[in-house]
């Protein structure tokens, strides 16, 4: 295992060492920097260490930062910013935007829902919500699986995804715990809330950035709240239904029941009153954005915070936040960031002469291209580069009938953006899930990629009716 192992590193590191020997002229994309150069021998080699796991994720991420702090940044190493005479600084990544990568807030959100986490297992709220919410679905694993999903799908339609996909593993944990650990439909269970998160953020408007984005580029008057969700309900239930099918399908259960513990009682301790009020509140200001102003990101400072100073958490329960975690998604944000700030994302989109296409052939590559990035990118830094470009070619295109026709494109090409859930890196909804270690890269592959695939097969059948 360890020979296969090294095998599979080996490899993993002589591919992306090819690539910074070939010449820049050979390399299919127009005026190729010496920094756009090294960042996609970097993000190769990135991919393949994701997918094929020959070292831990989060080492993968670590070396991401290490390396684009020595190759790319303003601060790199002298022999290694100079190449035929010295790169132009303007080319450069200042060192500090590579370490900010750690301190995203993203990150804080992370934190925000392993504070949460901790204190509701600690309280055993955790056990008590799971009690209440999944009481109605009974006890077969398939039902259980298919409340979990229902649930998620709802509060991810007006909350983020992340902040949803926090509350339902600590609602989901003790039922997980109590489980065989060999058991392949605990794996169901959790992977069931990555994809219900991912896809619920689809139905509506403000489930998910993209999706705001995209409205941003749709002509004024053509989609309002209420029409978005009569396109994207639909898309997420049929997207659920199928997503239910395959992990029951994939992951069957040994025992096909799971015993939940419905005998339980609050605690009525006040810093247990503490627990409840603050996961309460998190919750209501997390779907009251539009109210009070706060995104989810600053919200979720708001439980560390009240812990800590209550003495809910103290500096050992820190200990078990998952850093590991938070590296793997810090080294997802650094490699997103170099593709952006170096133009060799923009550059990727743009290498293709859309207006050369027939219009479903430009719709296709397009949304396409959207999913691919937004594997190993955010989904709002995905959409934030490819809709100005869909806007622009859409409007180009003498195959779409009007405003309506050019709506269809940019909305399709928002939902794609969603569908990029293949690796732990992909959303942060997939780290938290791989973070319980229950599941793999591998499992990730597999249902994202077949998720993923029969999402993009529901837009185009959508596309052919609409347009």
């Amino acid at each position: 295992m360890a020979l296969h192992k090294n095998y599979k590193l080996l490899v993993c590191l002589l591919i992306p060492l090819f690539i910074l020997a070939l010449p820049t002229s050979v390399i299919p994309l127009p005026e190729l920097t010496i920094i756009q150069h090294r960042i996609i021998a970097i993000f190769v080699l990135a991919a393949l260490l994701w997918i094929f796991e020959p070292v831990p994720v989060f080492a993968t991420s670590l070396l991401i930062i290490t390396l684009e702090l020595v190759l790319i940044s303003s601060q790199g190493i002298n022999a290694f910013v100079q190449e035929s005479g010295p790169v132009p600084m303007g080319e450069l990544i200042p060192y500090t935007h590579i370490f900010n990568a750690f301190s995203s807030p993203i990150i804080i959100l992370f934190m925000g829902g392993f504070a949460l986490a901790i204190a509701a297992s600690k309280y055993e709220l955790d056990n008590n919500l799971a009690r209440v919410l999944l009481k109605p679905f009974g006890k077969r694993i398939p039902m259980i699986m298919l409340g979990i999903m229902l649930i998620t799908a709802v509060f991810s339609m007006f909350m983020s995804n992340t902040a949803t996909t926090v509350m339902m593993l600590a609602i989901v944990g003790p039922l997980i715990a109590a489980a065989p650990r060999s058991d392949l439909g605990m794996k169901g269970l959790i992977l069931a809330i990555p994809v219900a998160a991912n896809t619920g953020g689809i139905g509506t408007p403000i489930g998910t950035p993209p999706n705001a984005i995209a409205l941003q580029y749709i002509p004024e008057g053509q989609v309002t709240f209420a029409s978005w969700m009569s396109f994207g309900i639909p898309f997420v239930v049929v997207q659920l239904a199928i997503a239910w099918f395959i992990l029951c399908k994939f992951y069957p259960s040994k025992t096909g029941v799971l015993e939940l513990k419905l005998d339980g009682k609050f605690q009525k301790s006040p810093r247990a009153y503490i627990v409840y009020f603050t996961f309460a509140l998190t919750i209501l200001l997390w779907l009251s954005t539009a109210w009070h102003g706060m995104n989810s990101y600053v919200v979720a400072i708001i439980p560390l915070a009240i812990f800590t100073l209550t003495g809910v958490i103290g500096k050992e329960d820190l200990k078990l936040f998952n850093w590991d975690v938070l590296w793997l998604v810090a080294g997802g944000i650094a490699m997103g960031m170099a593709l952006e700030e170096s133009g060799l994302a923009s550059k990727i989109a743009t290498s293709i002469d859309f207006t050369a296409l027939p219009t479903m052939a430009v719709i296709v590559v397009l949304s396409i291209i959207c999913v691919v990035m937004a594997n190993f990118m955010s989904n709002t830094a995905t959409a934030n580069l490819i809709m100005p470009i869909a806007a622009a070619v859409a409007t180009s295109l003498s195959g779409l009938d009007g405003d309506g026709g050019i709506t269809t494109l940019l909305v399709i090409v928002a939902l794609s953006a969603s569908l990029g859930m293949m690796l732990p890196v992909s959303t942060p909804p997939n780290a938290l899930a791989y973070s319980t270690g229950f599941i793999e890269t591998k499992d990730l592959i597999k249902v994202g990629g077949i998720i993923g695939g029969s999402g993009l097969t529901l837009l185009y059948v959508a596309m052919l009716i609409l347009l």
